[in-house]
């Protein structure tokens, strides 16, 4: 039988010591050389179908993980029996404890709910149909990094060398950034509420928690967001709808029927000379018969 061993002392297979990358050689001495082997384009994948194990490997010689199969699979490369051994994690039976705590597995990376185990630098990854383990990944741990892959200036609020709008009204500034931002994709870069918690430096924005009320540090960026003169013109109408993006980002779990954006006053309007229509659904009565009174086409939604 095959014993799998995750501690503090590291991973072994029986007895022996694993770091990743580890070499092909030494898997076969661990788990025998019955198996198959299967080159692909982007990598060679060495499989021992009698035990449920594969290994990944990019060269041929090392491999970068190897994976436990819990239940079988159909692809060609795939062990034709699960793995029937034992994987402890910590001395207890790692099956049984992500059975037995399946709510309090730890998260690997941002929106990951499958969950993982880790130490000594090696985690060990699960994969679940529903609530019961597809697979396990054994690698070397790779910690999430907030902001990796952005660049540091990606939502730095850059001024602008040329004239630029001013607003009194927050909700009517929102939907001109709806049109040219969203809609006409004039304004870079495209807000994105989770790249933007992401790349935050200040503190740990948690949406899922903090998306149901409009999210402090989000509501400041637009704010603050320069939009310039030049694009007054390209506003010849607006739509407010509880489904639009500049919403969805500044307050992904409303639902909708709230009044924080609420146009209270379109003065504003006397800057966009081509607007002619509005849509409206978070506006004021007043504002709306202000519109009207400048000879905008106004109707609610």
């Amino acid at each position: 039988m095959i014993a799998l061993h995750l501690s503090s002392k590291g991973f072994q297979i029986n007895t022996v010591a694993i770091e990743f990358p580890v070499s092909i050689d030494v898997l076969k001495e661990c788990l025998g050389d019955d198996l198959n082997i299967f080159k692909r384009k982007s990598n060679t994948i060495f499989t021992w179908s009698a035990l449920g194990i594969m290994a990944y490997s990019k060269d041929g010689n090392i491999a970068e993980s190897i994976t436990i199969a819990i239940k079988l699979d159909s692809y060609e490369f795939s062990p034709k029996q699960p793995f029937s051994g034992i994987f402890h994690f910590n001395n207890q039976d790692i099956l049984s404890y992500y059975a037995s705590h399946k709510n309090q597995h730890v998260k690997l990376f941002k929106g990951d709910d499958s969950g993982a185990l880790v130490a000594s630098g090696i985690s060990a990854w699960f994969s679940k149909e529903d609530d019961s383990i597809d697979a396990i990944q054994v690698h070397t741990y790779i910690p999430y990094e907030r902001g990796a892959g952005l660049p540091e200036d990606k939502y730095t609020m850059k001024p602008l060398d040329e004239d630029v709008l001013v607003f009194e009204d927050f909700g009517f500034k929102l939907s001109v950034i709806e049109e040219l931002m969203y809609t006409k994709g004039l304004m870079k870069p495209v807000f994105d509420l989770y790249e933007f918690a992401d790349w935050h430096k200040g503190r740990e924005i948690d949406i899922d928690e903090e998306g149901y009320e409009p999210i402090a540090e989000v509501t400041q960026y637009f704010k603050d967001l320069p939009i310039p003169k030049r694009m007054a013109s390209e506003i010849t109408d607006f739509y407010q709808d509880g489904g639009n993006d500049i919403y969805m980002n500044l307050c992904p779990f409303s639902g909708g029927a709230v009044d924080y954006w609420d146009i209270e006053t379109c003065v504003d309007a006397k800057q966009f000379p081509n607007l002619k229509k509005v849509t409206l659904c978070y506006a004021t009565e007043s504002a709306y018969e202000e519109f009207i009174a400048l000879g905008i086409d106004a109707e609610w939604l």
